[in-house]
């Protein structure tokens, strides 16, 4: 039967499997929104992140906190500004630090030093008493506390703090806007896709006018939809101008840089944003002109001090000298607080602490636009190379596999993350390996698993399990319908089988039966062949059906080979059960031969008919007649070249009508022994003799082989022969055929 090719075989099963191929690359250009694959790769994000941040302090950046003990103790928050001002004053002038950024808003005036009632009273109750005019002109000043702050914020390092709005709703125009980073008309608006700002709240004036500069706070806009702060915007759009984000202006001060450019990649209408570029740094940016936050650890990855401390100077100075510092909160109240990926409830001043740290250090990942095609080409590989090897693996080796593929996977991952700082997406690859896998898995049970039971069904009883798992791999081309096929037949059976089932007792006979029939059973499978029937003592088995088996000449003589070796290693075992030894004889022959299920409609058995059987089994007959275990016909030692064979005879068994020439297997022709060699010359010479009936020099040739040879049957067959036809010769037109009247 015609075996079909690997791909027709497994059509189905591989256009099944390349169907999720197709699914998780329309998820990845954004065609097909898989809300799980997204939550996995938001997992897998905060895995690598959790697994590789360093876990340090970083002592550089400072967080004054307005903590409950700050609250406390200076009173709830905002506190009058002349205060802020104090505090602005003792962090440049006794503590020398470098920068300072503001994560609160200055948006409202401060009313809180009563100057208003006093100017009242002074225009009112009190605007005939001179001196109180007075006192009230020269303390005027001290009581205007956003200019006492704006003047303490004057030729300092000074970021402060304001936030965009977004959407139709929110268009309020709220205080001063810092000078955008990028003015309007500076870069190619098309090619940016920042985050476009619809309103803002800003400082008041006279603060952003004394300030250095001043960044936005909020990164609410680019928020994942599990709620996780996973990046912030570096610059956003308002009125066709970008600006900066708190930490970008904040590390643009302390590297003493004025400006920032863009960096694009590709041109025309291709052209998209990579990167920007601060001095000799490049800061990746995605789509949205936004960066991972590269999280050095949980919250107090930064040196936190108490702003209450800093007030009264009780802050150790060798803790904030030079340093970069950010005013922010971490009181509950105050709200400030972030769902990130390495803690539930973070500090949202950290946020920036951990980008500014990123943009000195240079360790913000990185997620360029290749990484798209990249993600792509990897997907469509690896559901080739699974879709074809997963359906011809076992279980074991496709769960080893998937297990191996797997880890790979995330190894070059971690690499790329740890080395290049390079962001690739591990979800979509896991799932599509995991998906083949289930796929082929369940494909294998209900599918592959039931044809191997069906076939286990029909031909386990036959064919060894090994073959049957063979068999599984294309079910489709074995079945129980008779057919011709050119295959080799093998009887076998124990000689004097009579008077050895007479002098044991039937559980005796059956322990032999079963101790010399299993191993035989066995060198069968070993070589391939299948068991057609046991008949009694007797052994029926063919190669070549079920399993097609260009080699079937070769492995049935092998099996048979194998079973006289065999019977020999048992002798010991039989001595010591008390057993008498076992010899068998074995007929080989090989030719056309139906093959099926045949029988009655009781009972049905898979076996093998034709006159090429017979001869088989004649020829098992025949091993008593010539002295030799093993009989094999001209059609099987001409399918075995390269082993040597003894020519017993040319013979007409009962039942056919044309000649056969029959031999004794040796082994192979490379490895006969001289002696053995020139016993087998002598031997052909004698038989050339024989079959030209000159009976006087056969007669001595086989005279001098049983000398020789005294034990061999063969040669005394022959003389005796000798005798007889030199007594009755056979006649001149006699072909040298012997013919047998009896099975």
């Amino acid at each position: 039967m015609k075996k079909i090719s690997f791909f027709k075989l497994h059509a189905l099963r591989i256009a099944l499997s390349l169907v999720i191929v197709p699914v998780l690359m329309l998820h990845v250009v954004g065609v097909l929104n898989l809300g799980f694959v997204a939550r996995l790769e938001n997992y897998a994000y905060d895995l690598r992140l959790n697994w590789t941040m360093p876990g340090t302090v970083d002592k550089r950046i400072v967080i004054v906190d307005i903590d409950e003990k700050s609250l406390a103790q200076q009173g709830h928050w905002p506190w009058p500004r002349n205060q802020v001002a104090h505090m602005v004053d003792v962090l440049f002038d006794t503590y020398q630090i470098d920068v300072l950024g503001f994560d609160v808003l200055f948006a409202e005036r401060d009313q809180s030093s009563g100057l208003a009632s006093l100017e009242r009273l002074a225009r009112d109750d009190l605007k005939d008493n001179a001196v109180f005019s007075q006192a009230l002109n020269r303390l005027r000043p001290s009581l205007r506390y956003d200019d006492v702050f704006a003047q303490s914020l004057k030729n300092r390092a000074v970021v402060l703090g304001y936030y965009f709005q977004h959407g139709k709703m929110a268009q309020s125009k709220v205080g001063q806007l810092p000078q955008p980073i990028l003015s309007r008309g500076s870069f190619v608006a098309q090619s940016v896709g920042a985050m476009q700002a619809s309103g803002y709240s800003a400082n008041l004036p006279e603060l952003q006018a004394a300030a250095a500069a001043a960044g936005f706070f909020n990164a609410s806009p680019l928020i994942d939809d599990d709620g996780v702060f996973r990046r912030i915007s570096l610059l956003q759009a308002y009125d066709g101008a970008l600006y900066e984000t708190l930490s970008l202006a904040m590390a643009r001060l302390a590297l003493r840089e004025t400006r920032v450019q863009l960096n694009f990649e590709g041109s025309g209408k291709a052209q998209a944003l990579e990167s920007l570029q601060m001095g000799q740094r490049r800061i990746p940016v995605d789509a949205d002109v936004a960066s991972l936050v590269p999280y050095r650890g949980r919250q107090g990855s930064f040196v936190y001090v108490s702003a209450s401390d800093v007030l009264q100077a009780k802050v150790p100075p060798e803790v904030l000298r030079g340093a970069i510092v950010l005013v922010g909160t971490t009181a509950p109240g105050l709200l400030d607080l972030r769902t990130t990926p390495v803690q539930e409830a973070y500090a949202g001043v950290e946020l920036h602490a951990n980008m500014i740290a990123g943009i000195l250090d240079g360790t913000i990942k990185e997620r360029p636009a290749y990484v798209l095609g990249l993600e792509l080409v990897l997907l469509l590989v690896t559901g080739l190379l699974f879709a074809v090897l997963l359906p011809v693996l076992s279980p074991l080796m496709a769960t080893l596999s998937t297990i191996g593929l797997s880890a790979a996977t995330v190894a070059v991952n971690l690499w790329l993350w740890n080395t290049a700082q390079l962001i690739v997406p591990l979800a979509s690859g896991l799932v599509l390996i995991a998906g083949l896998f289930v796929f082929n898995m369940t494909y294998g049970f209900f599918v592959d698993a039931r044809a191997k039971r069906l076939l286990a069904r029909l031909f386990g009883q036959y064919v060894p399990p090994e073959l049957v798992d063979e068999m599984a791999q294309d079910p489709g081309a074995y079945s129980l319908a008779g057919e011709n096929r050119h295959m080799t037949v093998l009887f076998s059976d124990v000689r004097g089988f009579t008077s050895i089932s007479e002098g044991l007792s039937p559980a005796q006979l059956t322990e032999l039966m079963n101790a010399f029939l299993t191993p035989m059973t066995k060198i069968i499978h070993g070589h391939r062949g299948t068991i057609d029937k046991y008949m009694g003592d007797a052994i029926m088995a063919f190669w070549g059906a079920p399993l097609s088996d260009p080699q079937h000449a070769r492995h049935a003589l092998l099996a048979a080979m194998d079973m006289v070796v065999q019977l020999l290693a048992l002798e010991g075992h039989f001595k010591a059960k008390g057993w008498p030894p076992i010899k068998i004889g074995v007929g080989v022959n090989t030719g056309d031969m139906t093959v099926g299920n045949m029988g009655s409609e009781f009972r049905l058995a898979y076996t093998v008919m034709g006159d090429a059987v017979n001869l088989g089994s004649r020829l098992e007959s025949l091993t008593k007649t010539y002295g030799v275990q093993i009989i094999v016909s001209e059609f099987t030692r001409a399918a075995v070249p390269d082993f040597a064979f003894k020519e017993l005879d040319c013979v007409r068994v009962k039942g056919k009508e044309h000649p056969v020439k029959i031999f004794e297997p040796l082994g192979l022709q490379d490895e006969l022994s001289e002696a053995l060699r020139q016993e087998l010359a002598l031997y052909q010479t004698g038989l050339q003799h024989y079959q030209t009936q000159n009976w006087p020099v056969a007669a001595q040739v086989f005279a001098q082989l049983q000398v020789q040879h005294p034990d061999c049957e063969l040669y005394r067959l022959y003389a005796q022969r000798v005798l007889d036809f030199t007594a009755n010769p056979p006649g001149i037109d006699w072909d040298g055929t012997y013919t047998f009247l009896t099975k």
